[in-house]
């Protein structure tokens, strides 16, 4: 029986990445030697991370215009603290919509003043806030692209004249998106774009020695940068498959079309939870994200029956996060339509049957 995967991460990618990195654990292109026992100075990995980099700027549309890509380990987590560390010298500006950038908050306090612009904390993080305030004299405003947690995504990028950073792990490579508005942005690669162990930062090089404070050298963006993402041991495995899940993306047309995917997967999918009468939806409908729909049951007595056809189908990785119950179904580039409407025909036998 096939497996419908809706993990929000670690997470699905396409069958022939999966089929690609596989071959390569036990020989690289030939070479006798399997990807995980070369030299990370060999030439054969030089030559993966320079795709991988070259790669990122590319989807993004920023090559070639003062961005740099830089493959890290440590996860978001960490990139919460570098963020602050490499940039924030007197205050910086933060926008909480959920658990991860409350994190961020929290981690640039150590290191300045942290205005928090604006919040839907109250709500449960069930909406994206807007109009707020942007001070012109804040280091940089962070965001928070998308919330894996509460299925919530943001639509549209404030107009400010200041340094924009931000975290995009759950949704960066699955939509058209004006990159270069942002000067910083992050991700967690075991979300939409390899597997756990890498995380992609493409930093504005002008933002360079912002800071006054000396900043160690595994934290330091200029270190890691001029030394090509080899300052350290990179972590070989899951960049060379965060490549090849790039390759796949360029292959699918870009973010482009695999945005015009995305798209109808999650219309499909919400389509069902407002018309079915067993469910209701969680995050506000105009924020709601095409990586994550959050979804409750309106009688909660349903969960056995549903959370049996689910298994019976195939379905996997459907539980909600603690904070926001009910059911989550992360729809990253690799999950195909034919999953979605999986889970749709679980949902409407629940609803004839029970």
């Amino acid at each position: 029986m096939k497996v419908h995967n809706f993990s929000a991460g670690p997470s699905i990618l396409p069958k022939e990445v999966m089929q690609q990195a596989a071959a390569a654990v036990v020989e690289l292109d030939g070479s006798g030697l399997s990807l995980i026992e070369i030299s990370h100075r060999s030439k054969a990995f030089i030559d993966i991370m320079d795709e991988a980099c070259t790669l990122a700027l590319q989807l993004t549309g920023l090559e070639n215009k003062g961005y740099k890509a830089i493959f890290l380990q440590g996860g978001a987590s960490l990139q919460f603290l570098m963020t602050a560390y490499n940039l924030l010298e007197k205050k910086a500006g933060y926008v909480n919509t959920g658990t991860w950038s409350n994190k961020a908050i929290k981690e640039a306090k150590l290191f300045g003043k942290v205005l928090e612009l604006a919040s839907s904390k109250e709500a449960n993080y069930k909406y994206i806030p807007k109009g707020y305030s942007i001070p012109e004299d804040i280091d940089y405003l962070h965001l928070t692209t998308n919330n894996t947690i509460f299925g919530t995504q943001l639509k549209d990028i404030p107009a400010t004249g200041v340094p924009l950073v931000a975290d995009m792990s759950s949704d960066i490579f699955s939509r058209a998106f004006d990159y270069s508005k942002f000067d910083l942005f992050y991700a967690g690669a075991q979300k939409n774009m390899g597997p756990s162990g890498a995380t992609l930062v493409i930093i504005k090089e002008a933002l360079f020695g912002k800071v006054s404070r000396i900043i160690p050298s595994m934290l330091s963006y200029q270190i890691h940068a001029e030394a090509e993402s080899m300052f350290n041991t990179p972590p070989v495995f899951a960049v060379y498959t965060s490549m090849l899940n790039m390759r796949w993306v360029k292959s699918q047309g870009g973010v482009e079309k695999l945005g015009e995917k995305n798209k109808l997967k999650a219309t499909l999918l919400y389509g069902e939870i407002d018309r079915n009468s067993k469910f209701t939806g969680f995050a506000a409908v105009e924020d709601r994200s095409e990586m994550n729909a959050t979804f409750n049951l309106v009688n909660p007595e349903d969960a056995e029956p549903f959370d049996a056809l689910c298994k019976s189908s195939g379905i996997n990785g459907l539980k909600g996060h603690r904070s926001v119950g009910g059911y989550r179904a992360s729809m990253y580039n690799a999950l195909t339509i034919e999953s979605i409407e999986i889970l749709v025909d679980c949902m409407q036998t629940l609803e004839q049957k029970y």
